[in-house]
């Protein structure tokens, strides 16, 4: 099953043709007003409680199997066991349905999420790049630091840690307040597995391909070793080029990626290309590349980008 990407997600107009849908979600009545995106197996609608009149955005997943249904009902399940202002939450959801692959029967999950009229970071990063309109320094380092919270809840969920595993601009929803909001925890899975032989380094390198956007993806998911151990340090990865992003409004790897080159051969050779006509400081460049070191194993936790973002900040207040 594909995970859907939230770029479209909360933009004004209807994209594709949208008929007057009803749905009943757990006794809850929305009409659906607009397709705001659509992917794989699932799609995403903007719909309107009937009661309320409040707006959310209304994820369904079609499953195919039992395997499939239990795929898309973990994402509900991990989202309940994270509680952060930077995350987002389940408002309800419901199933119907019986996904049966012999006699060829589907269900539907019915997802109901809050809905962002602002959209996501990718969105509000390709309008400021159309006027090559960089955010100031303090900006970023405000709005990254809501990022890093969302994904420390993610990475100290109970019982054990859990890892994001598509932490991209696309997957990050602005709210009224601009605050940063993790989106899409259709990839989430544990964060520290045990690879021990062929078949399991091959089943995480399948996961990530059909699971994890190449161009913020970790080197340890292009190839993975035969016996190693993978931990939530392949989020900061992808952390560190979603700092980047914010910056230079694409990820370091946008343009290997639309050039036709290998990505994989680009991350794995830890060259990063700061731009030399680059407006923000040193130590921003620095904690960029704190993120992106090839050896996880090198890499920081969440908490210590945390502390250091918190240090970049007072050193900035201290400047102005």
């Amino acid at each position: 099953m594909q995970s859907i990407g939230w770029t479209l997600i909360m933009k004004r107009g209807c994209l594709f043709s949208c008929r007057k849908e009803t749905l009943n979600i757990n006794g809850s009545r929305y009409t659906v007003r607009e397709r705001l995106a659509t992917g794989g197996f699932s799609l995403i609608d903007l719909g309107e409680n009937a009661s309320t009149r409040r707006s959310y955005a209304i994820k369904r997943i079609t499953c195919h199997s039992i395997d499939d249904q239990n795929i898309a009902l973990r994402e509900i399940e991990n989202c309940r066991k994270i509680d952060s202002e930077n995350v987002i939450r389940v408002v309800d959801y419901e199933l119907k349905g019986q996904a049966d692959i012999v006699i060829n029967t589907t269900s539907t999950l019915f997802i109901v999420l809050p809905y962002y009229k602002h959209g996501s970071l990718a969105d509000h990063l390709q309008l400021r790049s159309r006027k090559q309109d960089h955010m100031p320094e303090a900006q970023i380092l405000q709005i990254f630091l809501g990022v890093c919270e969302g994904l420390k809840a993610i990475h100290e969920a109970k019982p054990v840690p859990l890892a994001h595993r598509d932490l991209k601009t696309a997957n990050i929803c602005l709210s009224d307040s601009f605050e940063p909001i993790i989106v899409d925890l259709g990839s989430m899975t544990e964060a520290r597995l045990q690879i021990v032989g062929q078949t399991d380094a091959q089943r995480l390198q399948d996961e990530a391909e059909e699971r994890s956007s190449i161009v913020y993806r970790a080197p340890e998911l292009f190839t993975v070793k035969t016996y190693c151990t993978i931990d939530e340090r392949t989020d900061i990865w992808s952390l560190g080029c979603v700092l980047y992003a914010m910056c230079y409004f694409n990820s370091p790897y946008d343009p290997i990626y639309e050039r036709g080159d290998s990505v994989a051969l680009a991350v794995l050779s830890g060259n990063i290309n700061i731009p030399e006509d680059s407006i923000y400081t040193e130590d921003m460049h620095e904690l960029i590349k704190y993120m992106l070191r090839t050896d996880p194993m090198e890499r920081p936790f969440v908490f210590s980008v945390i502390e250091r973002t918190h240090d970049l900040i007072q050193k900035l207040e201290g400047r102005l």
